[in-house]
């Protein structure tokens, strides 16, 4: 059951299975006519996906672009399936994990051999199933204008090497992918691409932002007051991480 945020920004909740789906978020107000998608989900989510979209009112066609905040498969497992409905959208991955989705490198998607093992023994994947043109590299920095709504991306790697948060300093909300989430948690540093020391440092990044709104792509969404929640969380994990 999907959930409106603020004006223009709504939460369709991932359905976990025997790993994690990722959550996607929708931004648009209806005046603009112009709608993004933020992340998308685990393999086999897209029609659940999509009929959550029809609830809100939005078509396939209606929608520009989907923006990954990393490529690890429970957040792109289901692209392929949107992509049938929706060939025209413009994928948009920062620029340390584009080159791999082009070329159909799909380590950081799988993230260990183990992960990948257990995929294909749950999931028929013909090689290249990922392989993808990225029509807009992202980098720290970047402005996006989404629907009326606008954005900087801020680079935050350290779960994976192109992961990254958008954040809106008007409503001080902070799409964190999974670097961050409620209640003390962080994303694994034990992966392909991953970083301890960085995560470390991203971790310091959004603890300044002051976020008041935090949409993590798993677990539950804090719609206000998350600045101390945030806040703690930094604190404690940036003490035990060892560089």
């Amino acid at each position: 059951m999907y959930e409106n945020v603020i004006n223009g920004i709504w939460w369709i909740p991932g359905r976990d299975k025997f790993l994690p789906d990722s959550h996607m978020y929708v931004i648009g107000t209806p005046e603009a006519s112009d709608y993004s998608i933020v992340d998308c989900g685990l393999m086999e989510m897209g029609s659940y996906k999509l009929e959550e979209l029809g609830k809100i009112g939005i078509k396939p066609n209606d929608i520009k672009r989907i923006i990954m905040t990393h490529t690890h498969i429970d957040h792109i497992g289901c692209l392929p399936e949107l992509l049938k409905e929706m060939p025209h959208v413009e994928i948009c991955v920062h620029s340390a994990e584009a080159e791999q989705l082009e070329t159909g490198d799909a380590s950081i998607i799988f993230g260990s051999s183990m992960f990948e093992s257990m995929i294909r023994e749950n999931f028929s994947l013909p090689e290249g199933y990922f392989k993808t043109t990225v029509h807009r590299k992202l980098n720290n920095g970047d402005l996006l204008t989404l629907g009326g709504i606008q954005f900087k991306v801020v680079h935050i790697p350290g779960h994976s090497a192109g992961s990254i948060g958008l954040w809106n300093e008007e409503n001080r909300l902070f799409m964190s992918g999974d670097t961050i989430y409620a209640d003390g948690a962080i994303g694994r540093y034990d992966l392909e691409s991953a970083n301890p020391s960085e995560l470390k440092n991203s971790l310091k990044i959004i603890g300044a932002l002051g976020v008041d709104i935090l949409l993590p792509c798993h677990n539950r969404i804090v719609k206000r007051g998350a600045e101390a929640m945030v806040a703690n969380t930094v604190e404690q994990w940036v003490q035990f991480i060892n560089d």
